[in-house]
This record gives structure tokens, C-alpha cells and sequence, in this order.
């Protein structure tokens, strides 16, 4: 419990979680929507892995992350609690709004945020 409450201590990892509720991302969707350069987006997808938040998959060169599935059965009230608080956070409608953005647009072929990105 400690890890978990430790990982979600960090406004990086909040903001990653917040998206992620709306479905599975691309490491470089994730990167691209929050402007994170791919070692912070990477420090903190693995802050939230290590701790049984997240699960990752590869599709081809590509990482992806969802909320685990253990972690929703073992820990539902917490997960409402944060579908709820974290609506609060300052950062939250215009991560929505990027992520809406950017959505459409196949990212997996991106470059990293600070290149810019490059539709498919």
C-alpha cells in the first residue's frame, strides 16, 4: 500500500493516470499529450508499473500502458476516489483536451514532443 500511495505522491504520474483511465496509450501518445520528454515519461510509467498500477505490452517497437486489471479488482474504491479527484487537478482539462487532440492522429509514428509530431 505504501508503493502505491508513494507512486501517486508525484503530479506526473496523477496527470498518466488520469489519461489512462480513458483507455490504454503508447508510451509516445503519453509523451506527446503531457510534453514529457521520453526518460521522465519512462521514470514515471515505471514508478506506477513497479507498484502494480500499470501493465505494459508491446505492439511492435511500441510500449503500451493500461490501469491493471488486479489493481481495479484489489482496489476499486480507490480507483473511484481518483476517476473522481482527479478531475481536480489543474492540469486536467487541458490534458483531456490534448489528449482529444491528438487521439485521431496514430502517434505510434511520432517524434518525441519537443520535434513535434508528424501525422501518419
Amino acid at each position: 500500500m505504501v508503493e502505491i500511495f508513494r507512486a501517486l505522491s508525484e503530479e506526473n504520474r496523477l496527470r498518466i493516470l488520469s489519461l489512462l483511465l480513458e483507455g490504454e496509450m503508447c508510451v509516445c501518445e503519453i509523451e506527446a499529450v503531457l510534453n514529457l520528454s521520453q526518460s521522465n515519461a519512462s521514470r514515471h510509467l515505471t514508478a506506477l508499473k513497479q507498484c502494480g498500477i500499470l501493465d505494459s505490452f508491446k505492439k511492435a517497437q511500441w510500449t503500451y500502458y493500461r490501469i491493471n486489471d488486479q489493481f481495479k479488482q484489489e482496489n476499486a474504491k480507490l480507483l473511484g476516489y481518483l476517476q473522481d479527484g482527479l478531475k481536480e487537478l489543474p492540469t486536467y482539462q487541458a490534458d483531456q483536451e490534448a489528449y482529444k487532440k491528438y487521439d485521431s492522429q496514430n502517434l505510434c509514428d511520432c517524434i518525441t514532443p519537443q520535434q513535434g509530431l508528424k501525422k501518419l
